[in-house]
C-alpha cells in the first residue's frame, strides 16, 4: 500500500471561540494515489485521544475505505498529541485556547485544498468524535462533500453526552497525580465504551484476557495512560462543544444546518450505545434531505463503531460503507 506522512502548517490561527493557536499544525498520513481528476478522496478523521496509528487499520483492501481505490487522507485532530496539542505547544499547556470542530474541519478543507488541490471529496468517514467532524465538512463545505458516513455521532453533543463527559473531566481533574487519573479515566470509560450485554456474557474472554480486572487494566487503564493529561482535557472540551450550527452560517438553528446537508448521509448508530444513542440520529433524519438510517446490530456499545478486534460488525459496517460509496 501506498503511504505518506507529512505536516500541514497552518499557521497563527484565530479561533471561532477567540485566541490564537500559534503556529497550528496538523499532522496527517495519506493512504493510496490521488487519481488524475482528484475524485477520489476519501477524508478519514481521528477520534477521541486516537493517532492516525489507532483507526488506519479501516483502511486496507479487504475494507470499504480501499486504499487501492480511494485515496484516503487521516488527518489528526488539534489536541490529540500529534498535531497541535497542549503536550507540544510552544508556549506550554496553561496558555492552550479552546478549539472547536468547526476549527478542526476549517484547517483539514485547507489541507486537502492547498496539498493535494482538492476542492470536493467522495467522503468523508467518521466515529465518534470523527463523526462529529463529518457532519460539520457537510453542513459547511456545501456541494464540495458528496458522501458522508456518522457512525456512532451526532450533529450536535447530546445532554447526557456531557454529563458522561463532566464525570471523566472531574475525574482528571482531582486525581492526586495524572497517571491516577487517567487510569481512573480508562475505568470509567470501560463501563460507558461497552455494553452491559458485552459484560454479562463475558466477551472480554474471546480478547485474550485471563479476567475482568485483566481487561480493565491491559485493555483500559493501558489506553489512556499513554496520552497526555491536558491533552484529553483539551479535546473533551472540543467534544463537549460538538455543533454543527454553531456559526455564523447556522447562528445555532440546528434544525437549518441539518437541512442544509446536500451530501448523501449514512447515519450508523450502534444500538447499543450509551452516549451517542441512536434517538440522536432518529431526531436528525427528517431535517436530512438524502440520507439513510441504518443500526449497527451490536452488543459491542460505542465500540462497534471501531471494531478492530470484532470482524462481524467490521463485515457490517464496511457492507454499509460500501453501499453508499457505490450510490
Amino acid at each position: 500500500m501506498k503511504t505518506g506522512e507529512g505536516v500541514f502548517d497552518c499557521g497563527d490561527l484565530a479561533l471561532q471561540r477567540g485566541g490564537t493557536l500559534k503556529a497550528a499544525r496538523i499532522v496527517y498520513k495519506t493512504y493510496g494515489t490521488l487519481s488524475p481528476g482528484r475524485d477520489n478522496v476519501i477524508v478519514y478523521p481521528t477520534s477521541y485521544s486516537a493517532h492516525h496509528t489507532d483507526i488506519e487499520w479501516l483502511v486496507g483492501v479487504e475494507h470499504a475505505l480501499d486504499p487501492s481505490r480511494y485515496f484516503i487522507v487521516i488527518p489528526n485532530m488539534f489536541t490529540n498529541g500529534l498535531s497541535s496539542s497542549p503536550s507540544n505547544a510552544p508556549g506550554g499547556t496553561p496558555d492552550f485556547p479552546q478549539v472547536t470542530t468547526y476549527d478542526n474541519v476549517m484547517q483539514q478543507r485547507r489541507l486537502v485544498a492547498e496539498l493535494f488541490g482538492v476542492d470536493r471529496v467522495k467522503m468523508v468517514y467518521g466515529w465518534s468524535m470523527g463523526a462529529q467532524q463529518a457532519y460539520h465538512w457537510a453542513a459547511l463545505f456545501g456541494d464540495s462533500v458528496e458522501r458522508i458516513v456518522v457512525n456512532c455521532g451526532s450533529a450536535r453533543t447530546a445532554p447526557h453526552n456531557f454529563v458522561f463527559l463532566e464525570g471523566v473531566r472531574a475525574t482528571l481533574q482531582a486525581a492526586a497525580t495524572p497517571e491516577q487519573g487517567l487510569r481512573a479515566m480508562g475505568r470509567i470509560y470501560a463501563g460507558w465504551a461497552l455494553s452491559q450485554t458485552f459484560y454479562r456474557r463475558e466477551l472480554w474472554r474471546g480478547l485474550g484476557f485471563a479476567s475482568l480486572e485483566d481487561f480493565l487494566v491491559r485493555s483500559w487503564e493501558a489506553s489512556f495512560v499513554r496520552r497526555d493529561r491536558a491533552d484529553l482535557l483539551a479535546q473533551l472540551w472540543t467534544w463537549q462543544h460538538g455543533d454543527i450550527s454553531a456559526n455564523d452560517l447556522y447562528r445555532g438553528d440546528l434544525q437549518m444546518a441539518l437541512s442544509g446537508i446536500t451530501a448523501k448521509v449514512l447515519l450508523m448508530p450502534s444500538a447499543t450505545d450509551l452516549y451517542f444513542q441512536t434517538d440522536d440520529n432518529r431526531a436528525e433524519l427528517p431535517h436530512l434531505r438524502n440520507a439513510r438510517l441504518v443500526e449497527i446490530p451490536s452488543v459491542w456499545g460505542h465500540r462497534a463503531g471501531n471494531p478492530l478486534t470484532n470482524p462481524e460488525d467490521a463485515a457490517f459496517i464496511d457492507a454499509q460503507v460500501e453501499a453508499l460509496l457505490d450510490a
